[in-house]
């Protein structure tokens, strides 16, 4: 029997082997202790570098999941700002921050000084795809002096300090830019583990890396591998192939000893997104009979095996503010009946895409299509490794998409979330959204400082994102993390962005 939530909780909370303190460096003790201190850890990462590592991908949450790069902040295990490069920071004003740095040096042996801050930052937002977290504001970097940057918005960021702490805004060494626009994290982080060797898609050495700021690293580097598939990425860990290995399919979780199955509440949505800029479901008649077909708690049961929750909005039970603050979805249009949808989609298929590297993602289309089917549409599945159709999602090639979304990943505040995949200009709008009450809605949750204001506004925004039918959220995971007994201080993270630091290591 699986043990409940609240209970797992406590008992990671009494554990030794597990730590959910996501801030590296100052609360780490990094000295080697133990029998298997300095020995290397191995690690089965599930999703293959898109961009061999660029911040500006989804490859960033690897450098922070290794503990490679780091940005001025960090996000503690509450989602507060704590410092990282940076020390401390204070507001100026409305729209100006300044942050004092930390004695630091990047991995090949260069000061972490003001103006190398600047020059980072200012990549991040000329390039040529902004990252998610930089869609709804403009970043202004000066260095005041060689321990003093400045960063000013066009209009005020209440939450820059959380913003800051993205993956996608580590601070890499000016040797990582190059002059076509790539970015290489290939020994121009911060961190206490240096990538010495990128293998295409497939593996990654990274090196402890002896100058970090924060202490010397307990494991004396990484072997990663990256399993696309669930199932050889349990057998690997259950064959002590790896120490480590991370979204164990739940069909999996059972097989594995009790003791090295972790269960983490997470802040991931799985959903499914509808192509509102071309295609069948320009139509919002036929969106809204997609979304009176589908029942995502069919799914909770006979694909995630009880590792998920029914969804009830964006927001799962893990962001604990969003049940109290949510509000009543009004305004959606009519549902067209089984005869309408066969009229109207007569002679036209249903693209539904879904991607290979969450093993449920695939049963759960297989299910969705059946529903889909039911109510009158034609469907076809296309089932790819994410690296393989990132580019087509975006392109809007696809109908609809089963999707799995970490809803507090970029900054550990909504906002950046909601902007990034809904506004008219969002870098991440899979569904083409385009909706001025959303985008008004979002710009006004992205205006309040005040917390328990800005909570409410994000879910005044969730409620104008459902009326459209954009989206139709299936299950709020709980996500399943595989750890040999032999390791200690794997960080837990909900919002999956960290995984080892200075004190993982072997006993």
């Amino acid at each position: 029997m699986r043990t409940a939530p609240r209970r797992l909780l406590a008992a990671l909370a009494l554990s030794p082997l597990l730590v959910g303190c996501f801030a590296s460096g100052e609360a780490g003790s990094g000295t080697d202790a133990g029998a298997g201190a300095g020995e290397r850890l191995r690690v089965a990462l599930a999703v293959p570098p898109v961009q061999a590592l660029s911040p500006y991908s989804n490859d960033a949450t690897v450098l922070s999941k290794l503990s490679v790069a780091e940005g001025l902040t960090a996000l503690d295990k509450n989602g507060a700002a704590v410092p990282a490069l940076a020390k401390s920071w204070r507001q100026v004003d409305a729209t100006t921050w300044a942050f004092e740095l930390r004695k630091a040096t990047f991995q090949d042996g260069t000061q972490v000084t003001a103006q190398s801050v600047v020059n980072a930052l200012d990549h991040a937002g000329a390039a040529e795809v902004k990252p998610r977290v930089l869609s709804d504001v403009t970043l202004t970097a000066k260095a005041d002096d060689a321990d003093t940057v400045t960063l000013t918005t066009k209009t005020a960021d209440p939450v820059l300090p959380l913003r800051l702490a993205s993956p996608a805004l580590g601070i890499l060494s000016a040797k990582a830019y190059a002059k076509d626009g790539t970015v290489s994290p290939v020994g121009t982080g911060t961190g206490p583990f240096e990538i010495t060797k990128l293998t295409g898609k497939t593996k990654a050495a990274l090196d402890r890396y002896d100058g970090y700021w924060g202490g010397k690293a307990k494991a004396s580097g990484i072997d990663v591998t990256w399993i696309a598939d669930g199932t050889a990425r349990a057998n690997a860990l259950r064959s002590g192939d790896v120490d480590i290995a991370e979204w164990i399919p739940t069909a999996q979780a059972g097989l594995l000893a009790a003791d090295t199955r972790h269960e983490v509440p997470s802040v991931r949505t799985d959903s499914l997104v509808l192509n509102t800029r071309s295609g069948i479901f320009t139509d919002a008649s036929l969106r809204a009979a997609a979304r009176e077909a589908v029942d995502g708690s069919a799914l909770v049961d006979s694909v995630f095996g009880g590792y998920s929750d029914p969804a009830q909005g964006l927001f799962g039970p893990a962001v604990s503010w969003a049940a109290d603050d949510r509000v009543e979805v009004t305004g959606r249009a009519k549902a067209a009946t089984t005869a309408q949808v066969k009229t109207e989609t007569k002679g036209k298929t249903l693209r539904l895409a879904t991607y290979t590297n969450r093993a449920e993602l695939p049963e759960a289309a297989s299910v969705l299509q059946q529903q889909l089917e039911k109510a009158g549409f034609t469907v076809k599945q296309d089932v790819r490794e994410y690296t393989q159709m990132e580019a087509d999602l975006l392109a809007g090639k696809y109908d609809a998409l089963v999707f799995s979304r970490v809803t507090l990943l970029d900054t550990g505040d909504a906002v950046a979330y909601l902007a990034s995949d809904y506004t008219s200009d969002g870098v991440y709008n899979i569904a083409g959204l385009k909706d001025s009450k959303v985008d008004q809605a979002i710009k006004s949750a992205a205006e309040e400082g005040d917390t328990t204001k800005r909570h409410q506004k994000i879910m005044r925004a969730e409620a104008e994102i459902l009326r459209t039918d954009a989206v139709v959220p299936l299950v709020h995971e709980k996500v399943v993390q595989g750890i040999a007994t032999g390791v200690e201080g794997v960080l837990l993270d909900p919002r999956e962005r960290s995984l080892v630091d200075v004190d993982t290591h072997l006993k």
